[in-house]
C-alpha cells in the first residue's frame, strides 16, 4: 500500500502523449519512481527502483546526445 505519491514532472511528448513522473513511497519504506505514459485513453504505468531509473536515464541521455550530433 502506498503512503505518498509526489508528482515530480509532467512532460508533453509528441503525438499528444503525456508523461508523468512521480515519487511513490510505500508503507514498507520502499520508494519507487512511477512513470505514467498517457496515450489518449490508454495508460502505461511503470514503477522503477533507483538503479533501474538511473540506467534508463543514462541510456536516454546517451541517445538524445547522439541525436544532437547529427
Amino acid at each position: 500500500m502506498t503512503t505518498a505519491n509526489t508528482r515530480i514532472d509532467t512532460i508533453a511528448a509528441p503525438y499528444g502523449r503525456e508523461i508523468w513522473l512521480a515519487e511513490v513511497d510505500f508503507e514498507s519504506g520502499m520508494r519507487l519512481l512511477r512513470v505514467t505514459i498517457r496515450e489518449g485513453s490508454r495508460y502505461t504505468i511503470l514503477e522503477l527502483d533507483a538503479p533501474t531509473a538511473a540506467r534508463w536515464a543514462r541510456s536516454m541521455g546517451d541517445w538524445a546526445a547522439a541525436q544532437t550530433k547529427t
